[in-house]
């Protein structure tokens, strides 16, 4: 087999705050991959870096008393420690505000402007005139133009789902110093994303194999709804890499982010760890430009399905046209949650992953877990406290580890006995199965294989009782089903350490044989192999354990009864219920109306005929009505969050029928979906659509 030379990264966190556990999945998922690779004699560069720029780390470094870099380091600071406490080993970890970063962005953005990939035009946007700076559209809040609700946000209603222009908001105001927003002109540069030749190489690039089969057929939907350019400038004040020859103008974040990649391999290189790893088509020195035009060099990436449009089309349109290397595979991985809801920490239903380790859990048994989950499809991960406990001791402790325990002891002098026999037919095609599994990230598969073989050999050693051998005087015989068991748990240990390395490391010790790669996995110890005496391998989880994990945080315990602090100014439609009771749902209700004025909301039950994700929202689900009117609606409604599509589809629910229709970003929607929340979604989130009882058909007025 050819040694492979592999590039290999994972999304770049945003430096405001601290891993999550969702990036805890992602690169436990490609450190399993590349530990794959790397036990198959394969040469792997694994990088990672902070995403450090951007409009929202500036702020917050402002709020903070810091200047951006002080604010990004500090962060910054923290990220090693959640990287080995999870045994996962990057090669290198820098930060997209580098030099590396800045020399690479303005070149590839030169080349792109020679090309003719890049134009500019005016545009119109909201200005701070406080602040003294134009507003991204989280920054700007008002009233909704269609639902009138107070306090929404520049791009949508989180009340009605409305999607609308920052413009479009009455009574707009900035959220960083609460003055009207004042709207001015300003050039701006876009990548001519629309071009013919950039989209007829993007249609060519998704369908060649590079993505899942759904992520490229989403590709597809994208460009037959058409792209636009791509502004990729902000104006100054900014924190980020300033535009070559245009004072004032700044890269938007996600242009310099992805070469971010690049950065930190060539960081990589300029210290000199990455020859070691590669060897360069010439005998000169191995530098970073050799290694990434090197046609042989793959590059891959792990990413959430949150960031597949930049990943698919920016990203190698941007490498394409600018003369350089696009991606050889993207894998795209879904979301995790926590017995199927969306996790929050307020409710104790999130995992901090120091906490994890703070309170002493084995971070190898979240390995195992999250890997027994994954597969090579955009699927959610669910953790579940319950199946996590019962897995982990079940496959780990009462399958894998009880082989060595039991098995051991029958081992006079640890000398093993005999040959491995057929059974050494059977281990080669299990990891050979299990090799191919990793290759194609079916981890799920992998394991399940893994502890079908363990349950094999369990059976194996139960069905011999070389307890009873013993007792008969035949120890001889024990001796050799334990050997055969002991040379089966290698096997099995071999094909666990992607997943498990530290837990390899210790049986490996145990069994006293060299470093386990893809190459000796199926080889026998052989007679007269000698193992060490057998120590207890790894722990079992407790309950106690899982309980504490999800404990609320002390100051969340502390602040849930306190009251809440008075606002500025009274607002009419939240002051407190009449004689202090709790205000239903977080807020009071709404000001007394007539029948008359009920009447004037003609609500009707409709069928939900299909739901789609809307590309470019996060937000939004596009959803197809039948009202009874013989025809079929179009809504955009804001439940995204709450709701995948397939659980929507063939459904029934209530929809605002006489709502005017509202021309949005995505299409016109001719009609609201209802749907209940609590006030504070923070604390108490979810979306609840309504769905009336069986019977009800489309077109009945609700009255």
């Amino acid at each position: 087999m050819r040694q492979r030379k592999l590039f290999v990264t994972t999304a770049l966190p945003y430096a405001n705050g601290k891993f999550h556990i969702g990036h805890i999945m992602e690169y436990i998922q490609a450190d399993i991959w590349v530990r794959h690779q790397r036990m198959g004699g394969h040469m792997v560069q694994f990088v990672g870096a902070d995403d450090a720029h951007g409009a929202p780390i500036m702020i917050a470094a402002e709020k903070a008393g810091q200047t951006p870099q002080q604010f990004v380091a500090g962060i910054a600071a923290g990220r090693q420690e959640y990287l080995d406490g999870f045994h996962v080993r990057f090669d290198n970890w820098h930060s997209t505000d580098s030099p590396e970063n800045t020399e690479l962005a303005q070149g590839i953005y030169r080349a792109l402007k020679a090309n003719g990939m890049v134009t500019t035009r005016t545009i119109e946007q909201f200005y701070d005139p406080v602040k003294g700076m134009f507003l991204p559209d989280r920054y700007i809040k008002g009233e909704c133009p269609t639902c009138h609700a107070k306090d929404q946000y520049g791009d949508s209603c989180e009340v009605c789902s409305s999607v609308y222009s920052p413009t479009d908001l009455i009574e707009p105001y900035s959220t960083l110093s609460g003055v009207r927003p004042e709207l001015r002109s300003s050039e701006h540069y876009f990548f001519r994303l629309s071009d013919p030749q950039v989209v007829d190489f993007l249609k060519a690039w998704t369908q060649d194999g590079k993505l899942q089969p759904e992520v490229a057929k989403k590709a597809s939907e994208w460009f037959e709804a058409g792209l636009a350019d791509w502004d990729i400038s902000r104006d100054a004040p900014y924190f980020g890499i300033e535009i070559p020859d245009a004072p004032g103008k700044y890269f938007y974040v996600w242009l310099d982010a992805p070469i971010g990649y690049l950065a930190s391999l060539k960081n990589h290189f300029d210290k000199g760890q990455a020859k070691n790893h590669w060897h360069a088509p010439s005998r000169t020195e191995a530098s970073f430009e050799q290694y990434v035009a090197d046609p042989a060099v793959e590059q891959v990436h792990f990413i959430g399905k949150d960031i597949v449009y930049f990943h698919t089309l920016f990203w190698p349109a941007m490498l394409q046209f600018s003369g350089r290397k696009t991606p050889s595979q993207i894998n795209v991985h879904g979301f995790i949650t926590v017995s199927g809801e969306k996790m929050s920490k307020s409710r104790g239903t999130g995992i901090d992953p120091l906490r994890y380790l703070g309170i002493g859990m084995n971070p190898e048994w979240l390995r195992y877990y999250i890997a027994a989950k994954l597969n090579g499809k955009v699927e959610d991960v669910d953790f579940n406290p319950d199946d996590f406990i019962a897995r982990v001791n079940a496959d780990l402790i009462g399958k894998y580890v009880n082989i060595a325990s039991r098995a051991a002891k029958f081992v006079p002098g640890g000398t093993l006995v005999g040959s491995f026999g057929g059974e050494e037919t059977r281990a080669t095609r299990l990891v050979d199965e299990v090799r191919n599994l990793y290759e194609g990230r079916e981890y799920g598969k992998a394991v399940r294989e893994i502890m079908a073989f363990a349950d094999e050999v369990n059976l194996r050693f139960d069905a011999a009782a070389p307890w009873k051998l013993v007792k008969e005087g035949k120890a001889d015989e024990a001796a050799l089903v334990c050997s055969e068991c002991l040379e089966s748990f290698k096997v099995m240990t071999a094909c666990l350490k992607p997943i498990l390395p530290a837990l390899a490391q210790q049986a490996e010790a145990f069994l006293q044989c060299a470093p386990l790669d893809w190459s000796n996995a199926a080889t026998p110890l052989g007679a007269g192999h000698k193992v060490g005496t057998y120590q207890h391998l790894m722990q079992r989880v407790e309950g106690k354990q899982v309980d504490a994990l999800f404990e609320l945080p002390q100051e969340a315990k502390a602040a849930a009864p306190a009251a809440q602090p008075a606002a500025k100014e009274a607002n009419p439609a939240k002051t407190p219920a009449v004689g202090g009771a709790a205000e239903p749902g977080g807020e009071a209700l709404a000001a007394e109306i007539t029948i008359d004025d009920f009447a004037r909301v003609d609500l009707r039950i409709a069928k939900i005929v299909d739901c789609q994700p809307v590309s470019g929202s996060t937000k939004l689900l596009q959803l197809t009505l039948d009202a009874g009117e013989g025809r079929l609606r179009n809504v955009f409604s804001g439940i995204a969050s709450a709701y995948k599509p397939e659980q929507l589809a063939g459904k029934l629910t209530v929809v605002v029928a006489n709502l005017a229709p509202r021309k949005m970003k995505f299409g016109v929607s001719e009609g609201m979906v209802l749907a209940a929340s609590h006030a504070d979604e923070k604390a108490n989130p979810g979306i609840f659509v309504l769905e009336p009882w069986a019977g009800a058909q489309p077109g009945m007025r609700v009255r």
